[in-house]
């Protein structure tokens, strides 16, 4: 089994759109992530939903979850609202990591391994200069349990 065997349409964001309109896009479309997107329409980055919802918590609640219990419901629903005038990028990490990219030819085990290593649920699959889609977690696991 090749990703080529997996791949699916997968719908991208830039580095430019408002976070609230991707964590619309995860939500409508039950993605795991998003494919963020340069100039040219290549990967820059893949962003899995939890780097969206990071946007959404604040860093006190991160550092410290005790406190997200204490936080009232009237506060904890205007959660989203902080996400109001972000943009993708803000929601990406700082540090630069491995991009989950490859080709239509890599394997299954190729594909899990990606993914395990970069901690990503999705890989973005490229043809030289043209993004072909994207292989899901939950895609490997449907082809790899078919067998």
């Amino acid at each position: 089994m090749r990703a080529r065997d997996l791949l699916a349409d997968f719908p991208t964001v830039t580095l430019d759109t408002a976070v609230i309109d991707a964590a619309r896009l995860l939500a409508d479309q039950d993605l795991p992530g998003l494919i963020v997107v340069d100039d040219s329409g290549l990967p820059a980055s893949i962003l899995p939903g939890t780097q969206v919802l990071r946007l959404a918590v604040p860093g006190y609640c991160q550092d410290d979850p005790a406190l997200a219990r204490v936080v009232d419901e009237a506060h904890a629903d205007a959660l989203l609202a902080s996400m109001t005038g972000r943009t993708v990028r803000e929601a990406l990490p700082t540090r630069a990591r491995e991009l989950p990219v490859t080709d239509s030819q890599a394997t299954a085990l190729e594909l899990a391994a990606l993914m395990a290593r970069t901690h990503s649920p999705l890989v973005a699959i490229v043809d030289g200069d043209r993004l072909l889609g994207a292989v899901t977690l939950q895609a490997l696991m449907d082809g790899l349990l078919a067998q």
